[in-house]
Protein backbone atom coordinates (compact mmCIF):
# COMPACT_ATOMS: atom_id res chain seq x y z
CA UNK A 1 0.00 0.00 0.00
CA UNK A 2 0.82 3.23 -0.71
CA UNK A 3 2.81 5.49 2.23
CA UNK A 4 1.24 9.35 1.72
CA UNK A 5 3.27 10.35 5.12
CA UNK A 6 6.64 8.54 4.84
CA UNK A 7 8.86 11.39 6.20
CA UNK A 8 6.72 10.43 9.90
CA UNK A 9 6.41 6.70 11.33
CA UNK A 10 4.94 6.96 14.84
CA UNK A 11 4.29 9.79 17.09
CA UNK A 12 4.97 9.16 20.69
CA UNK A 13 5.18 10.79 23.92
CA UNK A 14 8.99 11.52 24.91
CA UNK A 15 8.51 13.87 27.85
CA UNK A 16 8.94 17.80 28.27
CA UNK A 17 12.25 17.10 27.97
CA UNK A 18 12.72 15.83 23.94
CA UNK A 19 13.85 18.10 21.35
CA UNK A 20 11.76 16.05 19.06
CA UNK A 21 9.36 18.37 16.82
CA UNK A 22 7.57 15.24 15.79
CA UNK A 23 6.85 13.77 19.65
CA UNK A 24 4.76 14.39 22.48
CA UNK A 25 5.72 16.44 25.09
CA UNK A 26 2.84 16.41 27.72
CA UNK A 27 0.50 13.98 25.94
CA UNK A 28 1.01 10.62 27.33
CA UNK A 29 -2.68 8.79 26.54
CA UNK A 30 -1.87 6.51 29.34
CA UNK A 31 -1.11 8.66 32.18
CA UNK A 32 -4.04 9.00 34.75
CA UNK A 33 -5.48 11.95 35.59
CA UNK A 34 -8.07 12.09 38.10
CA UNK A 35 -8.68 8.25 37.80
CA UNK A 36 -8.84 8.35 34.05
CA UNK A 37 -6.13 8.06 31.27
CA UNK A 38 -5.14 11.30 29.06
CA UNK A 39 -6.62 9.38 26.36
CA UNK A 40 -10.18 8.43 27.85
CA UNK A 41 -10.09 12.53 29.07
CA UNK A 42 -9.36 14.55 25.67
CA UNK A 43 -10.96 11.98 23.11
CA UNK A 44 -8.79 13.64 20.58
CA UNK A 45 -10.25 13.63 17.05
CA UNK A 46 -9.11 14.52 13.29
CA UNK A 47 -11.84 16.45 10.65
CA UNK A 48 -11.85 15.15 7.55
CA UNK A 49 -12.70 18.39 6.00
CA UNK A 50 -9.31 21.00 6.86
CA UNK A 51 -7.22 18.03 7.17
CA UNK A 52 -7.35 16.01 4.58
CA UNK A 53 -9.55 18.24 2.30
CA UNK A 54 -7.91 21.63 3.31
CA UNK A 55 -4.97 23.10 0.44
CA UNK A 56 -4.81 26.54 1.56
CA UNK A 57 -7.31 28.50 -0.34
CA UNK A 58 -8.96 31.18 1.05
CA UNK A 59 -11.49 34.31 -0.08
CA UNK A 60 -8.34 35.69 -1.86
CA UNK A 61 -6.66 32.93 -3.54
CA UNK A 62 -6.56 29.94 -4.59
CA UNK A 63 -4.99 26.00 -3.54
CA UNK A 64 -1.67 26.58 -2.16
CA UNK A 65 -0.92 23.08 -1.07
CA UNK A 66 -0.78 20.06 -2.86
CA UNK A 67 -1.30 16.71 -1.30
CA UNK A 68 0.16 13.55 -3.32
CA UNK A 69 -3.39 11.60 -2.68
CA UNK A 70 -5.47 14.52 -4.50
CA UNK A 71 -3.78 13.67 -8.09
CA UNK A 72 -5.84 11.27 -9.50
CA UNK A 73 -8.10 12.24 -12.29
CA UNK A 74 -10.90 10.02 -11.72
CA UNK A 75 -13.29 11.43 -8.38
CA UNK A 76 -13.71 8.12 -6.80
CA UNK A 77 -9.86 7.07 -7.13
CA UNK A 78 -8.99 10.18 -5.21
CA UNK A 79 -11.72 9.17 -2.43
CA UNK A 80 -10.05 6.30 -1.89
CA UNK A 81 -6.62 7.33 -1.90
CA UNK A 82 -7.78 10.21 0.25
CA UNK A 83 -9.28 7.84 2.90
CA UNK A 84 -6.41 5.56 3.20
CA UNK A 85 -3.30 8.94 3.33
CA UNK A 86 -6.54 9.55 6.19
CA UNK A 87 -5.88 6.58 8.07
CA UNK A 88 -2.46 6.41 7.72
CA UNK A 89 -2.44 9.98 9.14
CA UNK A 90 -4.82 8.99 12.32
CA UNK A 91 -2.44 6.04 13.44
CA UNK A 92 0.97 7.89 12.72
CA UNK A 93 -0.44 11.09 14.96
CA UNK A 94 -2.07 8.33 17.52
CA UNK A 95 -5.84 9.38 18.27
CA UNK A 96 -8.69 7.36 18.74
CA UNK A 97 -11.28 8.85 16.41
CA UNK A 98 -12.28 10.57 13.62
CA UNK A 99 -15.42 13.23 12.22
CA UNK A 100 -16.36 14.04 8.60
CA UNK A 101 -18.54 15.79 6.11
CA UNK A 102 -20.64 13.46 4.00
CA UNK A 103 -19.30 15.10 0.69
CA UNK A 104 -15.96 14.73 2.43
CA UNK A 105 -15.44 11.40 2.15
CA UNK A 106 -17.13 11.12 -1.26
CA UNK A 107 -17.87 13.05 -4.30
CA UNK A 108 -21.44 14.33 -5.25
CA UNK A 109 -22.68 12.56 -8.33
CA UNK A 110 -24.90 14.05 -11.11
CA UNK A 111 -28.29 12.55 -9.24
CA UNK A 112 -28.77 11.37 -5.49
CA UNK A 113 -29.13 7.91 -6.34
CA UNK A 114 -25.66 7.88 -7.93
CA UNK A 115 -24.22 9.90 -5.04
CA UNK A 116 -25.73 7.50 -2.71
CA UNK A 117 -23.99 5.10 -4.42
CA UNK A 118 -20.23 6.77 -4.16
CA UNK A 119 -20.89 7.28 -0.76
CA UNK A 120 -21.82 3.42 0.22
CA UNK A 121 -18.82 2.38 -1.04
CA UNK A 122 -16.52 4.55 0.51
CA UNK A 123 -17.89 3.89 3.62
CA UNK A 124 -17.26 -0.16 3.11
CA UNK A 125 -13.78 1.22 2.77
CA UNK A 126 -14.07 3.03 5.90
CA UNK A 127 -15.42 0.62 7.80
CA UNK A 128 -12.88 -1.83 6.61
CA UNK A 129 -10.25 0.55 7.77
CA UNK A 130 -12.05 1.09 11.24
CA UNK A 131 -11.61 -2.37 11.87
CA UNK A 132 -8.24 -2.53 10.59
CA UNK A 133 -6.63 0.52 13.30
CA UNK A 134 -8.86 0.31 15.55
CA UNK A 135 -10.33 3.95 14.88
CA UNK A 136 -13.83 5.26 15.80
CA UNK A 137 -16.07 7.63 14.82
CA UNK A 138 -16.81 9.91 16.97
CA UNK A 139 -19.56 11.95 14.80
CA UNK A 140 -20.67 12.18 11.08
CA UNK A 141 -22.58 15.20 9.57
CA UNK A 142 -23.73 16.65 6.55
CA UNK A 143 -22.81 19.25 4.29
CA UNK A 144 -25.76 21.31 3.43
CA UNK A 145 -24.39 24.89 2.66
CA UNK A 146 -21.71 24.41 -0.02
CA UNK A 147 -23.66 23.30 -2.98
CA UNK A 148 -25.62 25.72 -5.11
CA UNK A 149 -28.85 24.52 -4.05
CA UNK A 150 -28.73 25.48 -0.55
CA UNK A 151 -27.72 29.11 -0.79
CA UNK A 152 -30.93 30.21 0.77
CA UNK A 153 -30.07 27.42 3.15
CA UNK A 154 -31.36 23.89 3.79
CA UNK A 155 -33.93 23.16 6.50
CA UNK A 156 -35.01 27.18 6.54
CA UNK A 157 -35.20 27.24 2.25
CA UNK A 158 -37.89 29.21 0.89
CA UNK A 159 -38.30 26.30 -1.42
CA UNK A 160 -39.69 23.02 -0.06
CA UNK A 161 -37.84 21.09 -3.03
CA UNK A 162 -34.78 22.02 -1.20
CA UNK A 163 -35.98 20.93 2.16
CA UNK A 164 -36.55 17.75 0.89
CA UNK A 165 -33.40 17.43 -0.64
CA UNK A 166 -31.81 18.29 2.60
CA UNK A 167 -33.80 15.96 4.43
CA UNK A 168 -32.53 13.05 1.77
CA UNK A 169 -29.40 14.01 2.18
CA UNK A 170 -29.44 13.96 6.04
CA UNK A 171 -31.13 10.72 6.54
CA UNK A 172 -28.11 9.39 4.51
CA UNK A 173 -26.22 10.76 6.68
CA UNK A 174 -27.21 9.64 9.81
CA UNK A 175 -27.71 5.98 8.36
CA UNK A 176 -23.97 5.78 7.26
CA UNK A 177 -23.14 7.33 10.85
CA UNK A 178 -25.03 4.96 12.45
CA UNK A 179 -23.44 1.82 9.89
CA UNK A 180 -19.49 3.20 11.12
CA UNK A 181 -20.81 3.17 15.12
CA UNK A 182 -20.48 7.27 14.67
CA UNK A 183 -20.77 8.46 18.92
CA UNK A 184 -22.64 11.38 17.79
CA UNK A 185 -24.22 13.61 14.61
CA UNK A 186 -23.97 16.53 14.36
CA UNK A 187 -26.05 19.65 12.22
CA UNK A 188 -24.30 22.70 12.07
CA UNK A 189 -26.74 25.01 10.07
CA UNK A 190 -24.04 26.86 7.90
CA UNK A 191 -26.84 28.76 5.59
CA UNK A 192 -29.85 28.53 8.56
CA UNK A 193 -30.38 32.24 8.55
CA UNK A 194 -30.38 35.04 6.89
CA UNK A 195 -28.66 37.58 4.55
CA UNK A 196 -31.49 40.42 4.62
CA UNK A 197 -35.29 40.40 6.88
CA UNK A 198 -36.32 42.01 3.15
CA UNK A 199 -37.33 38.82 1.76
CA UNK A 200 -37.41 36.90 5.22
CA UNK A 201 -40.34 35.15 7.31
CA UNK A 202 -38.29 34.54 9.69
CA UNK A 203 -40.78 32.31 11.93
CA UNK A 204 -41.78 29.92 9.05
CA UNK A 205 -37.59 29.91 8.98
CA UNK A 206 -37.37 28.28 12.21
CA UNK A 207 -40.63 26.55 11.89
CA UNK A 208 -39.03 24.64 9.15
CA UNK A 209 -35.96 24.17 10.81
CA UNK A 210 -37.16 22.92 13.90
CA UNK A 211 -39.50 20.47 11.52
CA UNK A 212 -36.47 18.98 9.60
CA UNK A 213 -34.72 18.16 13.23
CA UNK A 214 -37.84 17.19 14.22
CA UNK A 215 -37.42 14.37 11.61
CA UNK A 216 -34.26 13.80 12.30
CA UNK A 217 -34.92 12.68 15.72
CA UNK A 218 -38.06 10.43 14.36
CA UNK A 219 -35.18 8.41 11.28
CA UNK A 220 -32.37 8.23 14.53
CA UNK A 221 -35.27 5.81 16.06
CA UNK A 222 -36.74 4.42 12.88
CA UNK A 223 -32.82 3.06 12.41
CA UNK A 224 -31.49 2.46 15.94
CA UNK A 225 -28.90 5.21 15.85
CA UNK A 226 -27.84 5.27 19.72
CA UNK A 227 -25.86 8.34 19.26
CA UNK A 228 -26.32 11.50 20.50
CA UNK A 229 -27.24 14.45 18.36
CA UNK A 230 -25.76 17.87 18.46
CA UNK A 231 -26.49 21.37 17.38
CA UNK A 232 -23.08 23.30 16.85
CA UNK A 233 -23.65 26.98 17.55
CA UNK A 234 -22.10 29.94 15.08
CA UNK A 235 -23.39 33.20 14.72
CA UNK A 236 -22.71 34.62 11.47
CA UNK A 237 -20.41 33.62 8.24
CA UNK A 238 -21.87 32.64 5.62
CA UNK A 239 -24.98 34.28 6.48
CA UNK A 240 -25.61 37.48 7.95
CA UNK A 241 -27.29 36.17 10.61
CA UNK A 242 -27.52 32.03 11.76
CA UNK A 243 -30.33 30.96 13.79
CA UNK A 244 -27.95 28.81 15.87
CA UNK A 245 -26.36 32.36 16.68
CA UNK A 246 -24.71 30.83 20.23
CA UNK A 247 -25.29 28.28 22.81
CA UNK A 248 -28.30 30.25 24.98
CA UNK A 249 -30.06 30.79 21.62
CA UNK A 250 -29.70 27.00 20.80
CA UNK A 251 -30.90 26.50 24.25
CA UNK A 252 -33.98 28.49 23.77
CA UNK A 253 -35.07 27.15 19.73
CA UNK A 254 -34.87 23.44 21.53
CA UNK A 255 -36.64 24.59 24.77
CA UNK A 256 -39.44 26.01 22.18
CA UNK A 257 -39.69 23.21 19.85
CA UNK A 258 -39.79 20.68 22.63
CA UNK A 259 -36.12 19.18 21.18
CA UNK A 260 -34.08 19.68 24.62
CA UNK A 261 -33.96 15.60 25.48
CA UNK A 262 -32.88 14.57 22.20
CA UNK A 263 -30.18 17.74 21.09
CA UNK A 264 -26.67 18.27 22.95
CA UNK A 265 -24.47 21.39 21.26
CA UNK A 266 -21.37 20.90 20.06
CA UNK A 267 -19.01 23.79 21.22
CA UNK A 268 -16.60 25.70 18.61
CA UNK A 269 -14.10 28.27 20.24
CA UNK A 270 -13.91 30.10 17.31
CA UNK A 271 -17.44 30.44 16.42
CA UNK A 272 -17.66 31.37 20.87
CA UNK A 273 -15.45 34.45 19.58
CA UNK A 274 -17.68 35.36 16.73
CA UNK A 275 -20.42 35.65 19.21
CA UNK A 276 -18.45 37.65 21.39
CA UNK A 277 -18.25 35.08 23.78
CA UNK A 278 -15.18 33.46 25.13
CA UNK A 279 -15.00 29.69 24.39
CA UNK A 280 -15.26 29.15 28.79
CA UNK A 281 -18.74 30.90 28.67
CA UNK A 282 -20.17 28.37 25.90
CA UNK A 283 -19.06 25.51 27.63
CA UNK A 284 -19.90 27.23 30.91
CA UNK A 285 -23.47 27.48 30.03
CA UNK A 286 -23.85 24.24 28.64
CA UNK A 287 -22.34 23.03 31.60
CA UNK A 288 -25.16 25.07 33.81
CA UNK A 289 -28.09 23.60 31.46
CA UNK A 290 -27.24 20.09 30.81
CA UNK A 291 -26.39 20.68 27.52
CA UNK A 292 -22.94 19.79 26.96
CA UNK A 293 -22.03 17.44 24.38
CA UNK A 294 -18.27 17.73 22.49
CA UNK A 295 -16.47 20.22 21.53
CA UNK A 296 -14.66 21.66 18.18
CA UNK A 297 -11.40 22.81 19.08
CA UNK A 298 -9.62 25.45 17.43
CA UNK A 299 -9.16 28.89 18.07
CA UNK A 300 -9.67 32.51 16.12
CA UNK A 301 -7.66 35.59 15.61
CA UNK A 302 -9.50 38.00 17.58
CA UNK A 303 -7.89 40.87 14.71
CA UNK A 304 -9.29 39.55 12.29
CA UNK A 305 -13.81 39.45 12.03
CA UNK A 306 -13.89 35.55 10.07
CA UNK A 307 -13.63 32.25 11.57
CA UNK A 308 -9.97 31.48 11.28
CA UNK A 309 -10.51 27.87 12.20
CA UNK A 310 -6.47 28.06 14.22
CA UNK A 311 -5.17 25.61 15.71
CA UNK A 312 -5.28 25.44 19.76
CA UNK A 313 -2.38 26.62 21.23
CA UNK A 314 -3.13 28.73 24.11
CA UNK A 315 -3.00 27.30 27.71
CA UNK A 316 -5.30 30.02 29.39
CA UNK A 317 -8.20 28.48 26.81
CA UNK A 318 -7.05 24.88 27.08
CA UNK A 319 -6.90 25.22 31.32
CA UNK A 320 -10.28 26.84 31.55
CA UNK A 321 -11.79 24.69 28.65
CA UNK A 322 -10.38 21.38 30.42
CA UNK A 323 -11.66 22.66 33.98
CA UNK A 324 -15.11 23.58 33.09
CA UNK A 325 -15.40 20.36 30.97
CA UNK A 326 -14.02 18.16 34.01
CA UNK A 327 -16.58 19.86 36.14
CA UNK A 328 -19.01 19.18 34.26
CA UNK A 329 -18.41 15.57 34.57
CA UNK A 330 -16.28 15.11 31.37
CA UNK A 331 -17.30 13.91 28.16
CA UNK A 332 -19.07 10.92 27.40
CA UNK A 333 -20.03 10.64 23.58
CA UNK A 334 -17.85 13.43 22.27
CA UNK A 335 -14.58 14.96 22.66
CA UNK A 336 -12.10 17.13 21.53
CA UNK A 337 -12.49 17.14 17.17
CA UNK A 338 -9.63 19.75 15.63
CA UNK A 339 -11.51 21.77 13.65
CA UNK A 340 -8.87 23.40 12.05
CA UNK A 341 -6.47 23.79 9.39
CA UNK A 342 -2.92 24.95 8.72
CA UNK A 343 -2.14 27.88 7.64
CA UNK A 344 -1.90 29.04 4.52
CA UNK A 345 1.82 29.33 3.62
CA UNK A 346 2.12 25.82 5.56
CA UNK A 347 2.58 23.60 2.50
CA UNK A 348 4.61 20.33 3.81
CA UNK A 349 2.93 16.92 5.00
CA UNK A 350 5.02 17.45 8.10
CA UNK A 351 3.05 20.94 9.51
CA UNK A 352 -0.31 18.57 10.14
CA UNK A 353 1.61 16.76 12.16
CA UNK A 354 3.01 19.77 14.29
CA UNK A 355 -0.01 21.49 14.27
CA UNK A 356 -1.80 18.65 15.83
CA UNK A 357 1.06 17.57 18.36
CA UNK A 358 1.04 21.21 19.52
CA UNK A 359 -2.45 21.22 19.95
CA UNK A 360 -2.83 17.70 21.96
CA UNK A 361 -0.26 18.95 24.07
CA UNK A 362 -1.89 22.30 24.74
CA UNK A 363 -5.02 20.00 25.62
CA UNK A 364 -2.75 18.17 27.78
CA UNK A 365 -1.20 20.17 29.63
CA UNK A 366 -4.97 21.87 30.30
CA UNK A 367 -5.97 18.59 31.41
CA UNK A 368 -2.88 18.14 34.11
CA UNK A 369 -3.52 22.40 34.96
CA UNK A 370 -7.43 21.91 35.28
CA UNK A 371 -7.08 18.62 37.47
CA UNK A 372 -4.45 20.40 39.89
CA UNK A 373 -7.25 23.63 40.06
CA UNK A 374 -10.28 21.11 40.88
CA UNK A 375 -8.45 18.73 43.48
CA UNK A 376 -6.73 21.77 45.23
CA UNK A 377 -10.17 23.68 45.11
CA UNK A 378 -8.39 26.78 44.75
CA UNK A 379 -11.27 28.34 42.63
CA UNK A 380 -14.11 26.32 44.63
CA UNK A 381 -13.33 27.93 47.57
CA UNK A 382 -13.56 31.47 46.32
CA UNK A 383 -16.86 30.72 44.34
CA UNK A 384 -17.73 29.53 47.98
CA UNK A 385 -16.87 32.68 49.95
CA UNK A 386 -18.22 34.96 47.24
CA UNK A 387 -21.97 33.10 47.59
CA UNK A 388 -21.91 31.86 51.17
CA UNK A 389 -24.78 34.74 52.34
CA UNK A 390 -27.09 32.54 49.78
CA UNK A 391 -25.98 29.50 52.79
CA UNK A 392 -26.97 31.67 55.78
CA UNK A 393 -30.85 32.20 57.04
CA UNK A 394 -31.83 35.06 54.42
CA UNK A 395 -30.16 33.46 51.60
CA UNK A 396 -32.21 30.06 52.32
CA UNK A 397 -34.88 31.92 52.75
CA UNK A 398 -34.80 33.74 49.40
CA UNK A 399 -33.85 30.58 47.37
CA UNK A 400 -37.00 28.34 48.97
CA UNK A 401 -39.89 30.82 48.26
CA UNK A 402 -40.31 31.66 51.51
CA UNK A 403 -39.35 35.45 51.31
CA UNK A 404 -41.83 37.91 49.21
CA UNK A 405 -41.14 41.72 48.38
CA UNK A 406 -42.61 42.60 51.31
CA UNK A 407 -40.21 40.41 53.85
CA UNK A 408 -37.38 41.62 51.94
CA UNK A 409 -38.41 45.06 52.20
CA UNK A 410 -38.84 44.46 56.16
CA UNK A 411 -35.48 42.76 56.39
CA UNK A 412 -34.08 45.85 54.74
CA UNK A 413 -35.60 48.44 57.18
CA UNK A 414 -34.24 46.54 59.99
CA UNK A 415 -30.73 45.47 58.93
CA UNK A 416 -29.72 48.52 56.77
CA UNK A 417 -27.21 48.51 53.56
CA UNK A 418 -25.46 45.55 53.04
CA UNK A 419 -21.45 45.44 53.07
CA UNK A 420 -19.79 45.27 49.91
CA UNK A 421 -17.30 42.40 49.29
CA UNK A 422 -14.56 42.26 46.80
CA UNK A 423 -14.55 39.88 43.95
CA UNK A 424 -10.90 39.27 44.54
CA UNK A 425 -10.19 39.24 40.32
CA UNK A 426 -7.12 40.46 40.50
CA UNK A 427 -5.98 37.79 43.04
CA UNK A 428 -7.22 34.73 41.29
CA UNK A 429 -5.80 36.01 37.84
CA UNK A 430 -2.72 35.91 39.91
CA UNK A 431 -3.28 32.26 41.32
CA UNK A 432 -4.61 30.79 37.65
CA UNK A 433 -1.11 32.16 36.71
CA UNK A 434 1.17 30.22 39.03
CA UNK A 435 -0.42 27.17 38.15
CA UNK A 436 -0.30 27.58 34.35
Amino acid sequence: MTEYFPEVKQVKYEGPDSKNPLAFKHYNPAEKVMGKTMADHLRFAVCYWHTMKGLGSDQFGMDTIVRSYNKAADPMQRAEQTLQAAFEFFTKLGVQFWCFHDRDIAPEADNLAETNKRLDKIVALAKKMQDQTGLKLLWGTTNAFSHPRFMAGAGTNPDPHVFAYAASQIKKAMEITHELGGAGYVFWGGREGYDTLLNTDLKRELDHMALLLQRAVDHKKKIGFGGQLYIEPKPKEPTKHQYDFDAGNCFAFLQKYNLVEHFKLNIEANHATLAAHTFQHELAFCVANGILGSVDANRGDLLLGWDTDQFPTDLYDTSMAMYTILKGGGFTTGGLNFDAHVRRQSIDNVDLFYAHIGSMDAFARGLKIAARLIEEKVLDKAVQERYAGWDQPLGRDIESGKMDFAGLEQYILENGEPLLRSGRQELLENILNEYI
